[in-house]
């Protein structure tokens, strides 16, 4: 059975940083892909970042380029976001998802994953 649990997340000020962890179980890295998406207050759901199984190519959103890095432990089985320079518009519920895709055809179609992924874990940026 896939499934992934997030966690990582908490009340942080702005600049400040955080690193969010996806665990998997029931399938390993190596053949499906991995998406961080996040939904901000009163916002629709939005691809953060994305990582390839088969060549470990990512993908970020425009706004998380330079600031973000998504990353796995195959060893682990847990992909993990880092989130440096936090910023207000940052908040929201983060939440991960894994399929048979590229990072880039993940992280564009994020309500391909609506009703499939967890709890999720929430990220606070405020001062």
């Amino acid at each position: 059975q896939v499934q992934l649990v997030e966690s990582g997340g908490g009340l942080v000020q702005p600049g400040g940083s955080l690193r969010l962890s996806c665990a998997a179980s029931g399938f390993t890295l190596d053949y499906r892909s991995i998406g961080w998406f996040r939904q901000a207050p009163g916002k629709e759901h939005e691809g953060v970042s994305c990582i390839s199984s088969s060549d470990g190519s990512t993908y970020y959103t425009e706004s998380a380029k330079g600031r973000f890095t998504i990353s796995r432990d195959t060893a682990k089985n847990t992909v993990y976001l880092q989130m440096n320079s936090l910023k207000p518009e940052d908040t929201g519920v983060y939440y991960c998802a894994t399929d048979m895709t590229t990072a880039q055809i993940m992280c564009n179609n994020p309500l391909r994953y609506l009703g499939v992924w967890g709890q999720g874990t929430l990220v606070t940026v405020s001062s």
